[in-house]
């Protein structure tokens, strides 16, 4: 498999080429030269497969001979070594739980495949490599914890000061050890903007490797796929006697490498009816689906701050699926935007009407599916993208955060460690250089 630039200027690599440079020179994203199609034999006998099998058959074509067979089936086993219960709330809504890996967050999946790709590639290597990425909450902590303790590579974080909870906070500022959190005077936006220039940078890829660890990475991007075939092999199972066939999937979206993935799986043979991306005041891209035209705006601060993105990256890829065909891709996805004040009401609804606990990301999915089943028949699911207690709004508004994981109880006693920076790449190049 190869893959090109969604700017079509660089040149085409392999799987392992992407991983390693993360971004292409012309700042585009990587892409598969084309998307694979699952055979009939992936599909017989689905129901009984474990999640190891499933995704190692969903990603080895992507992989090609970057990475021996057996090699990639442990690393697929160590990635997907926890639960992706699909749990029932409403009669026609389910939740995809995403939170049962170590971080409590989906971002899980991808960190600890991209970390076990990227160990795998460096033990040939001299040079000492750095992983750069940003984070608007969830990603840092699941990164830090992917890499922690990884000999031969730097981790270097970026976030938002003062716009990511407490257990965010500390998932990704309490390791130490190869692990760097720099505190930026800015948002998510900012942050990301600072590691693409550092990628770009020919001074420092002189004298160090650099790499990103954000969704733009195809090795965080491309397995992400892999819980969508878990929520379906579960969705059929449990809808074996009803007429409902096809979900349709709702996933709350930011920077929507998550919903790319799905709608990745999709193209390649899973079966899924509909696609709604649900954001919050963040609204460039449900402004784009009605208009067919993409604003510029400033990112604005939410409850659900993990999607405070107005500039999602991987909305390029959306594109590049539906080869620019913007009838096509509004034919298979849409989007909406949820107010603050409606996520704050879901919440309290749903767990006074289902005793159910949604963090505001996943409440944002649920009104959005609410919403477009009220006007439409079918059933379907969101993605609970990561525990409540990672939210310090979820007990204000709640008023419990329910079962606390023990995890989080140690968490609590440990002590930051950052780094302040303003905006300012000068600051930023001066820290990674240190660490050549």
């Amino acid at each position: 498999m190869q893959y090109f630039s969604t700017n079509k200027k660089s040149a085409h690599v392999s799987f392992r080429e992407a991983t390693l440079k993360g971004q292409p020179d012309d700042k585009g994203l990587y892409f598969p030269e084309k998307i694979p199609q699952l055979s009939q034999d992936f599909w017989q006998d689905f129901a009984a497969k474990s999640k190891t099998e499933i995704a190692f058959e969903v990603i080895k074509p992507f992989v090609g001979d970057s990475i021996d067979e057996e090699t990639l089936y442990a690393i697929c086993a160590e990635t997907v070594n926890f639960d992706f219960p699909l749990v029932k709330i409403t009669e026609n809504i389910s939740t995809l739980e995403l939170f049962h890996g170590a971080t409590l967050a989906f971002k899980d999946v991808g960190a600890r495949f991209m970390s076990r790709c990227l160990r795998h590639f460096s033990k040939d290597k001299s040079e000492k490599t750095i992983v750069i990425v940003a984070t608007s909450g969830d990603t840092g902590g699941a990164v830090a914890n992917g890499f922690y303790d990884v000999d031969g590579v730097e981790v270097v974080i970026l976030y938002p000061k003062g716009k990511v909870s407490r257990v965010q906070e500390l998932q990704l500022t309490t390791l130490g050890k190869n692990i760097t959190a720099l505190e930026v005077e800015g948002n998510f936006d900012d942050c990301q903007a600072l590691a693409k220039t550092a990628l770009a940078d020919d001074s420092i890829k002189e004298k160090v490797f650099l790499t990103s660890a954000n969704s733009i990475n195809v090795a965080r991007w491309l397995p992400q796929q892999f819980y969508y075939f878990y929520a379906y092999q579960q969705w059929i199972i449990k809808n074996q006697k009803s007429k409902i066939k096809n979900p349709i999937i709702c996933v709350p979206s930011g920077n929507f490498g998550n919903i790319c993935a799905g709608i990745l799986a999709h193209v390649s043979g899973l079966p899924v009816r509909k696609f709604i991306a649900a954001t919050n005041a963040n609204d460039v891209i449900p402004n784009f689906l009605k208009t067919g035209k993409m604003e510029e705006k400033s990112s604005v601060v939410t409850l659900s701050n993990a999607m405070d993105v107005a500039k999602p990256s991987n909305f390029v890829r959306i594109l590049e699926i539906f080869e620019n065909d913007y009838l096509n891709l509004k034919e298979k996805m849409e989007s909406v935007s949820i107010s603050d004040e409606t996520t704050a009401n879901t919440m309290r609804e749903v767990y006074q009407n289902y005793n159910y606990i949604l963090d505001p990301h996943g409440a944002v999915g649920f009104r959005a599916l609410a919403e477009y089943l009220e006007k439409n028949d079918g059933a379907g699911f969101f993605l609970e993208t990561a525990h409540p207690i990672k939210f310090d709004s979820v007990e204000e508004i709640v008023g419990t955060f329910g079962k606390i994981p023990g995890s989080v109880n140690e968490l609590l006693e440990k002590e930051k460690q950052s780094i302040e920076i303003k905006v300012d790449y000068d600051s930023l190049k001066e820290i990674l250089l240190k660490k050549v």
